[in-house]
């Protein structure tokens, strides 16, 4: 079979598979596993697929998501062309086992897909977390900021973690935040996870130097993470490792959930304040 796969976690699920010798053609974003993506055609970006070059290819199957906004004028530009499509459109972490299952049935492989699925499930366990649970902010994007709403396997994942999404009862996907929602929700931690850049180029001094930001806990006590979206924003298999990588995060922002850096100074300036008075008062004989 012919195969061509457009988005990562697509590309990604037939790797893992065992059908990567099947893959004649995958979308320029796609990077894992690097041995197997270097040696295939390319038909594009992610959100600009070039359907003239995806049709010369002649496959037998295109299997496509609906993960982002923009994806639905790809899938729209494909069927138009009559292509022999497949598409996914994972939300929520249950979705992703089912997504698998039913690639591996069209591809026949459905044995490999179940053990897939249920490998992927099995993954999937929560960590218990003494105490208040830390509040999480993943950025999917720096400006403005994008972070993961309800309808996000992320919101999930960090409630396995033993984290909280403090965006996730907001029924969306992802949505931008302003600098005052971000400082009502007063997030422990920063996870950085740019969609579509790599993880070389993550900044983590862009946060840091937001003015607005300088008295969230995260920042005074220096909780922000890179972490690639390849762990994060891919409904496949690696989002397995992801969760292990919130785990650990979430960990050691745990016992830091407690006053910003700035306020324990003052407390202690104070303490020290009032030291200075206690010894400065006459000692009187019997008190």
């Amino acid at each position: 079979m012919r195969i061509v796969t457009h988005t990562c976690s697509n590309t990604e699920i037939v790797c893992a598979l065992g059908l990567a010798d099947q893959i004649v053609a995958v979308d320029d974003h796609s990077d894992y596993p690097p041995e197997i993506v270097a040696g295939v055609a390319r038909i594009g970006p992610d959100l600009a697929v070039d359907v003239d070059r995806v049709r010369a290819l002649e496959p037998d199957l295109v299997i496509t998501s609906l993960t982002l906004p923009g994806h639905e004028d790809c899938v729209a530009r494909l069927e138009a062309a009559g292509l022999p499509l497949l598409v996914v459109e994972p939300r929520r972490l249950a979705d992703i086992p089912r997504d698998i299952e039913t690639i591996a049935r069209a591809l026949g492989a459905a044995g490999e897909g179940a053990r897939l699925a249920a490998e992927f499930e099995a993954g999937m366990t929560p960590q218990h977390v003494a105490g208040p649970r830390p509040r999480v902010l993943v950025e999917w994007w720096p400006k403005p900021v994008i972070v993961p709403g309800q309808d996000s396997w992320v919101t999930q994942m960090l409630d396995l973690a033993g984290g909280v999404n403090p965006f996730g009862e907001r029924p969306v996907r992802s949505t931008p935040v302003s600098d005052a929602e971000v400082q009502a929700v007063r997030p422990d931690a920063v996870v950085i996870s740019w969609c579509g850049v790599p993880t070389r180029n993550y900044r983590p001094a862009v946060v840091r130097r937001r003015p607005t930001w300088q008295e969230l806990p995260a920042l005074c006590n220096d909780r922000i993470y890179p972490l690639s979206e390849a762990f994060l924003g891919r409904p496949g298999p690696r989002l397995v490792e992801g969760l292990e990588r919130l785990k650990r995060i979430v960990r050691e922002c745990a016992p830091a959930v407690r006053p910003c850096v700035s306020v324990r100074r003052d407390r202690r300036r104070l303490r020290r304040g009032a030291r200075r008075v206690r010894e400065s008062l006459p000692r009187v004989r019997g008190w």
